[in-house]
């Protein structure tokens, strides 16, 4: 028995909660379970517990975290609990079809790859992994501002377009920069990222690099007094060029007024990722949004204590069907993906869940995380009678929220 199954048995038995416990520990001993190939995984969990022993500490620990207490971290999937299915029966469903088109472009499924920084600190080859796995899917990428491949390997990856994410920094120069090297590199959409505009407490991120023997310079080139990599060309390629030793990646006096800038500068549609309430969804409408991402940054942003699914209906009707809502934050099954579908986005995010699949097997592990999800959606979508993505609707749901 490993040392984390035994403390999680002296857990149950100074418990007071006996079945608690025991649950707690057949959890502990599951993850301990090996996978020979991604083919093997029967959830995304088995590929977590996969990734779990191959990822170093100070890279696992990042992936992973969330801020403060990671409350919010863990009511992102708890709220998922909190909707239930009505099933229908005497529907047709012998042919589903789970495509979708977002902002003109087509996809064979809802489920699409959230920006992930830095993806080759758990896999060598990081995002380009995933853009050929999207490829393979038909699925839609976004990349980080602070991937660790350049927009345009990503996009020779994937032999089409993809997202660029974009951290507003706070020099507009070189965010103009950037976005016009996406827009170069075939990109259609940038998503704004506009929940971090002063930095965030990582908690548990800090804790495991502690547990780190490795030299941090082995992967970046260097790191601030906290631990935290600074940006850099040899491992931020998307920085080539320019001097970013005073460059700060978001902005605290950061306002609407920099969607119309950003607009100017850019034929790329603007997507404003972050949003999580019906007022804010209302302005990014009056400001020229094109699209907006309901979005806590997977718990990683602000502890709000709020699931980013709460946020969900709010947002939908603050938009009232004029631009596309899209969401991420806490997805780990089809079924997330269902009420995510069924309150109203147009697309559904993963993000640790096929970083997980990518750090076990690379390539395979992404595809394999697209399919797992993919096949339980579709499942779920056969139960409720819903034969497309269209017909997926919030009467589909009951919410069993206490009052």
């Amino acid at each position: 028995m490993s040392q984390s199954a035994r403390r999680a048995l002296l857990k149950l038995l100074a418990s007071g909660s006996a079945l608690a416990g025991l649950a707690r520990l057949g959890r502990v001993l599951a993850d301990e379970r090996t996978l020979a190939s991604a083919s093997d995984a029967l959830d995304v969990f088995d590929l977590e517990a996969a990734a779990r022993r191959v990822v170093p500490p100070a890279h696992w620990g990042y992936l992973q975290t969330g801020v403060d207490g990671e409350v919010t971290l863990r009511a992102n999937q708890a709220a998922f609990s909190r909707y239930e299915l009505r099933p229908r029966r005497f529907v047709d469903v012998s042919h589903v079809d789970l495509a979708v088109e977002v902002l003109g472009m087509k996809l064979a499924s809802p489920i699409f790859l959230c920006p992930v920084g830095g993806l080759r600190s758990v896999h060598p080859e990081g995002e380009l992994a995933a853009a050929r796995a999207a490829k393979a899917k038909g699925a839609l990428q976004v990349l980080s501002t602070v991937s660790s491949c350049s927009v345009e390997d990503v996009t020779a990856a994937r032999e089409g377009p993809v997202w660029f994410q974009l951290y507003t920094t706070d020099q507009f120069d070189i965010t103009t920069k950037l976005v016009k090297r996406a827009e170069a590199a075939g990109c259609p959409v940038v998503a704004v990222t506009v929940d971090l505009p002063a930095g965030r407490n990582l908690v548990t991120y800090l804790r495991m690099r502690r547990e780190d023997t490795r030299v941090c310079k082995g992967c970046h080139a260097s790191v601030d007094e906290r631990g935290f990599p600074t940006l850099g060309a040899t491992t931020k390629p998307m920085f080539a060029g320019i001097d970013s030793r005073s460059l700060a990646m978001q902005s605290p006096s950061l306002t609407w007024d920099f969607i119309k800038r950003l607009k100017d500068v850019t034929h790329m549609k603007v997507v404003i990722k972050g949003i999580e309430t019906r007022e804010d969804a209302e302005l990014a409408v009056k400001n020229g949004a094109d699209g907006v991402i309901v979005s806590n940054h997977g718990g990683r942003a602000t502890e709000t204590g709020r699931a980013s699914i709460e946020a969900l209906p709010e947002v939908v009707q603050g938009v009232g069907a004029r631009i596309p809502v899209l969401f991420d934050s806490g997805v780990r099954r089809g079924t997330d993906a269902y009420k995510a579908l069924a309150l109203g986005a147009s697309a559904v995010g993963i993000g640790r869940a096929y970083a997980w699949g990518l750090g076990a097997f690379g390539q395979a592990g992404v595809e394999r995380v697209l399919d797992v999800l993919t096949t339980e959606l579709r499942l779920a979508m056969v139960g409720c009678g819903a034969r497309s993505v269209r017909e997926i609707s919030a009467a589909s749901l009951i919410d069993r929220r206490p009052a």
